[in-house]
């Protein structure tokens, strides 16, 4: 792991995000590029080229002050820091970045979302999630001491869970963590017997090369909550997940458990997108 990204909004939760892509930068010797989205309004570009200057000039000029004071951090020392400002609007952008630039894992604070707001519009940390080729990390509470024994990774053991199956595995070896595995069986989405269960994750586990040992069942009555109740329990430091990235009426209707997740843990989340 060598280039973390941290798109930031200079928020609280931000600041957290950066605390802890400061902590893998120093293990894994890994530079970090701190991502500012000004968000221009299109009204104010088409005021003329005169106009978009004079605005683009003087929110790059904020930007830079807002980067100063936010960069002004002890925990930073030592670290190689490239600040990258953009009039981006549309968040699936953050993901051609970290494209372009190599990027191996996104940090990203996030503030969560609730109620009326959730239903309608999501957080932006969701929004990135949702469009994300890249890992991302979701830190929402101070981690100061922030570090990785116990990862959980939970999904439903289907074919194209298998990607994400050895992204974490891998995640877990850079960190030298232990990678734990977890079904969780519920009474209402897709439940499966005993046997039906055992029978599907062997077969899973089969063709990513590993023991069916591995995998623990946990009983609750929805996904979402059996996952967040086991890490409660289980000495979790960070929860992984795939997600379907779905966008659109797919997303408003069936949602993502990985998306959800992410925006209602209190725990980092790392999110890892089905391909």
């Amino acid at each position: 792991m060598k280039h973390i990204l941290v798109p930031t909004d200079f928020s609280k939760p931000s600041v957290y995000a950066l605390q802890v892509a400061a902590i893998i930068a120093k293990q894994q010797q890994a530079e970090i590029t701190v991502l500012h989205m000004m968000g221009i309004s299109e009204a104010l570009i088409t005021e003329g080229e005169l106009q978009e200057f004079e605005e683009a000039k003087y929110f790059m000029g904020l930007a830079k002050k807002r980067f100063k004071t936010f960069l002004d951090q002890p925990f930073l020392k030592g670290i190689k820091i490239n600040e990258v400002v953009q009039n981006y609007k549309i968040f699936s952008e953050i993901n051609n970045i970290a494209k372009e630039q190599n990027v191996d894992l996104i940090v990203m604070g996030s503030h969560g979302s609730t109620g009326f707001n959730e239903f309608f519009v999501g957080s932006n940390t969701e929004k990135v999630v949702r469009s994300s080729d890249v890992p991302v990390l979701v830190i929402k509470q101070p981690q100061p001491n922030f570090k990785i024994r116990n990862i959980l990774f939970g999904c439903s053991f289907g074919d194209k869970m298998i990607r994400p199956f050895k992204a974490a595995k891998e995640f877990a070896q850079t960190f030298n963590a232990t990678l734990k595995l977890l079904y969780i069986n519920t009474p209402f989405e897709d439940f499966l017997s005993t046997s039906e269960t055992n029978e599907r994750i062997a077969k899973f586990m089969s063709k990513a090369g590993e023991s069916r040992d591995r995998v623990e069942i946990y009983n609750d009555y929805s996904v979402e909550h059996g996952l967040l109740n086991y890490c409660k329990t289980g000495n979790i430091d960070v929860l992984a997940l795939p997600t379907h990235g779905r966008k659109g009426l797919s997303h408003f209707l069936i949602g993502s458990i990985g998306e959800d997740v992410a925006n209602h843990a209190n725990l980092p989340v790392l999110t890892i997108k089905i391909t």
